[in-house]
């Protein structure tokens, strides 16, 4: 399955986990639900017609509306970049006087193409907000970085996603809470809340009290859900492994995130996924055995995606 990665830019993407994921979600009829969208990597590989799509972020769900409203194109993209992307090189003190000028420009104004700028010329792919609302990561030192051949990967991401969200998909500003109390029996939920216990890369932080709640919500949601999460490292264990999801079923996989500025800083860590539904579990090998039905669905899905991107032209 060729894994579409979405031009918005974050620690933590699960775009190499897209496929593990994807195995596991079963055969349902209703919606595709996140509540914590994020970059929108997993929605945008779903697959399904219908979805609801929300995020605290009102910066993501700007982006992702813009281009659902054809506001934004891979033309403009184009454009807005190659322009930007000029002025950033010829900048003063290498760069940083256009970065500062854009980040500026964005916590006043908060344009979306002044969003996707900084997401991709901020420091090492992160995304992080002040106590105001205010972009809070610092320039990625590289005064060359939209050369063309990286605005044209840029513009490639804008068309794939933009041949992929559906009409039936609604994109808005809204809490976890909300969200997971509009989902029904029909409906499959998908959650990456921020990671509790590690560095949050996330629009207002994330607490053991936010835990908490997305656990009630989820025990009570008469939807099928999937819940990311972190089992452990090499030097501790997730605590709400043991006292909040023990009780649905869980299958863990090896995985490594180039998170952290620092080479010896970006380290394995065992990922997991919470799942309240059944599934054929290979516990010697961190994964999941899809059932016919489910690979079925799959690669129906997977067909389906493909399918849109060939019909598309830029």
């Amino acid at each position: 399955m060729r894994v579409i990665v979405p031009p918005i830019k974050s620690q933590g993407i699960k775009t190499k986990l897209v496929p593990w994921i994807q195995a596991l979600v079963p055969a349902i009829s209703g919606r595709w639900i996140e509540p914590f969208l994020g970059t929108g990597v997993v929605a945008f590989n779903s697959g399904f017609r219908k979805a609801l799509l929300t995020d605290i972020n009102p910066h993501v769900i700007r982006f992702y509306q813009g281009i659902k409203d054809g506001e934004i194109t891979p033309r403009r993209v184009r454009d807005y970049l190659q322009k930007e992307g000029e002025q950033l090189e010829k900048a003063p003190n290498h760069g940083y006087s256009h970065f500062h000028a854009v980040r500026d420009r964005f916590n006043t104004a908060y344009d979306p193409l002044d969003f996707l700028f900084l997401s991709r010329a901020g420091f090492n792919g992160m995304m992080r907000f002040n106590r105001n609302g205010e972009w809070n990561i610092p320039f990625c030192q590289k005064p060359k970085r939209f050369s063309q051949a990286y605005i044209t990967k840029i513009v490639n991401q804008v068309h794939d996603v933009s041949c992929l969200i559906q009409p039936a998909w609604i994109f808005r500003v809204d809490s976890f809470e909300n969200t997971i109390r509009e989902a029904g029996t029909d409906d499959i939920i998908y959650c990456d809340p921020p990671y509790i216990g590690r560095y949050v890369d996330y629009y207002s932080g994330w607490t053991k009290e936010d835990e908490q709640k997305l656990f009630e919500l989820l025990s009570r949601t008469p939807a099928q859900f999937i819940l990311s999460t972190w089992h452990h490292n090499d030097f501790r264990a997730n605590p709400f492994i043991e006292s909040l999801w023990s009780k649905f079923n869980i299958i863990t996989r090896d995985h490594f995130y180039h998170s952290g500025g620092k080479i010896e800083n970006r380290k394995s860590i065992v990922e997991a996924l919470v799942f309240n539904f059944d599934a054929n579990i290979e516990k010697h090998n961190y994964g999941v055995r899809p059932k016919p039905e489910q690979l079925m669905l799959f690669e129906e899905r997977a067909e389906y995606i493909t399918q849109q991107l060939d019909r598309a032209v830029i």
